[in-house]
């Protein structure tokens, strides 16, 4: 793809797109740095360290990166069962980044497109919910005691009893002024930055018994070492797989959009190699790892950024809002945030999938429906395991009935396929109106795999041993894997059986480099092999002991 001039118009996009995402994005990071359990400021951390390393490393040119749902929802995960201490949870986080980048070295960028919409579509629907339940408490105005959606629901009916009402108004009008904000304004001062203020405010002014951020470091943060002992690292290994496919797949999906909004092409590799890099820096820093993020991408294309420049830029900005007010965050409400998150977690729910439940396969329904169930009550990534094997399970089915119907098993009846002549041999036969079927033919066309081998054993075994001769056509076969080639061989050991002289034609390219490798033809004679129908007719004369035709 030939590259694109950078000139003013482009500088000028990039800076009002870096200037707008930032604002955007200051009230969701701290958000989500509280909802991870790191704190407020490892959002804003997350988002710059993140968000300047995937810019300029990262392989697409408008996306922005930082805390997401899902990335933040996995973090407290390991925050309260995997990790002992902050340095744990951040070698998670640096652990997770190396993998990433790893993954984008070894090229598996491009697998990630192979996800099915039904799991993607399930897993951010529980990540949703899970945001929703998790914010209850603090817009009751509760401390949250940890644990996931499951014990924050056990926690509601104590929640309720002894709720904060400063913090519930403070909530409830935050989470108003997400859904009300006049789309007109929304440029200008986005809805989430002014629900925070309203929140701040109404918190400072009106209701200060609500709690609050607290306390917060100012300036740049330290930098973290990560625990390199063998336990801890050991340790480590599932809740970093499990960030680095989950920021990988949201990553990757953001790009998508990003493709869709600008028309270009991204490069999944390089895309997450500066993932990789960026959540390797987030976790030095003490920051909240993050992903591509959705809507600070949309909301940048639409500003006008169009290159790496704007998400270097929103990055710049955001630590320079760290630098110079990290002080006033102590005093924004904590009920405030959870107004704000709860608007989010509504919004990652997949809504227009569910609306159209009724007229969705029911397969894909269920895998939907598996994958968002088990996103609540276990964890993201055994959810998505899961909700990929359930959906390996049915494209396998899909399959087996595509493959199924590109088989032909049919008698060739001795009349038409042999000749007149062969009636002769037999007064049965002919008594029977030259009926007879010494010959079979079975036709294999298309691609055959795992999918199909059980049914197609089970339709053609009792086929074959109903002939004197069987042909087995691979003349349209485009490709046999290893199970299927098995099934071949499984075929003619059933032909030898029952007595079944087989004959094989048209076989040719991937199909014979595939059966020829498992040697599942060896008991097939050489002279057995022919190109054409005219050839396997002559061989089947032959096997059959037919005079030559006159």
């Amino acid at each position: 793809m030939q590259a694109r001039r950078y000139d003013l118009h482009a500088l000028r996009g990039d800076i009002f797109g870096g200037v707008t995402t930032a604002v955007v994005g200051l009230p969701v990071a701290l958000a989500f740095g509280v909802a991870s359990g790191l704190g407020a400021m490892a959002g804003l951390y997350g988002a710059i360290a993140l968000g300047f390393f995937a810019a300029v490393f990262g392989g697409t040119r408008s996306q922005i990166s930082g805390p997401t749902g899902p990335m933040a929802v996995a973090m407290a995960v390991v925050i309260t069962e995997h990790a002992s201490s902050l340095q744990e949870a951040l070698t998670v986080v640096v652990m997770a980044g190396v993998i990433q980048t790893l993954l984008g070295i070894l090229r598996f960028g491009r697998f990630v497109s192979y996800t099915p919409y039904s799991v993607i579509s399930g897993f951010m629907s529980g990540v949703g919910i899970i945001i929703i339940i998790l914010q209850t408490l603090p817009a009751l105005g509760v401390e949250s005691a940890g644990g996931g959606p499951l014990d924050v629901m056990r926690a509601w009916p104590d929640a309720i009893l002894n709720l904060n009402a400063g913090a519930v108004v403070i909530a409830a009008v935050s989470l108003g002024v997400c859904i009300f904000w006049p789309a007109r304004l929304h440029r200008w001062f986005p809805a989430t930055l002014a629900a925070l203020a309203v929140g701040t405010l109404m918190g400072v002014l009106f209701l200060g018994d609500a709690p609050v951020i607290g306390e917060v470091p100012s300036g740049l943060p330290d930098l973290q070492q990560p625990v390199l002992s063998l336990g801890v690292l050991a340790g480590a290994v599932q809740p970093a797989i499990t960030l680095a496919l989950l920021g990988a797949v949201d990553s990757l999906l953001t790009s998508l959009i990003a493709d869709s909004m600008t028309r270009t092409r991204h490069s999944p590799n390089q895309e997450l190699i500066g993932q990789g890099l960026g959540n390797i820096a987030a976790g030095l820093v003490g920051g909240l790892p993050g992903a591509g993020a959705t809507v600070g991408t949309v909301v940048n294309i639409r500003a006008g950024g169009s290159t790496r420049v704007s998400g270097a830029l929103r990055a710049l900005v955001l630590l320079a809002i760290v630098l110079g007010a990290g002080s006033y965050v102590e005093s924004v409400p904590l009920a405030a945030l959870a107004g704000i998150l709860l608007k989010v977690g509504w919004d990652i729910v997949d809504w227009r999938f569910l609306k159209r439940m009724h007229r969705v396969q029911r397969e894909h329904l269920m895998i939907m429906g598996i994958t968002m169930v088990l996103t609540v009550v276990l964890d993201l990534i055994t959810a998505v395991a899961i909700g990929l094997i359930v959906a390996a399970m049915s494209a396998a089915r899909q399959f087996e009935r595509l493959q199924l119907d590109a088989v032909v098993s049919v008698p060739l009846l001795d009349r038409v396929f042999l000749g007149e002549d062969a009636e002769a041999g037999d007064a049965d036969e002919v008594a029977a109106g030259g009926f007879s079927a010494r010959v079979g033919l079975v036709s294999l066309r298309g691609t055959f795999t795992v999918a199909s081998s059980k049914s197609l054993i089970d339709i053609l075994g009792t086929d074959i041993a109903e002939h004197e001769v069987v042909i087995i056509d691979f003349t349209d076969t485009v490709y046999i894997d290893d199970s299927a080639a098995m099934l071949v061989e499984y075929l003619i050991d059933t032909a030898v059986e029952s007595k079944t002289e087989v004959i094989v034609m048209g076989l040719s390219g991937p199909p014979a480099t595939s059966l020829r490798a498992l040697n599942a033809l060896d008991k097939v004679p050489r002279n057995r092999f022919v190109p054409t129908l005219d050839k396997a007719r002559a061989a089947a004369r032959i096997l059959l002991k037919l005079p030559e035709p006159n």
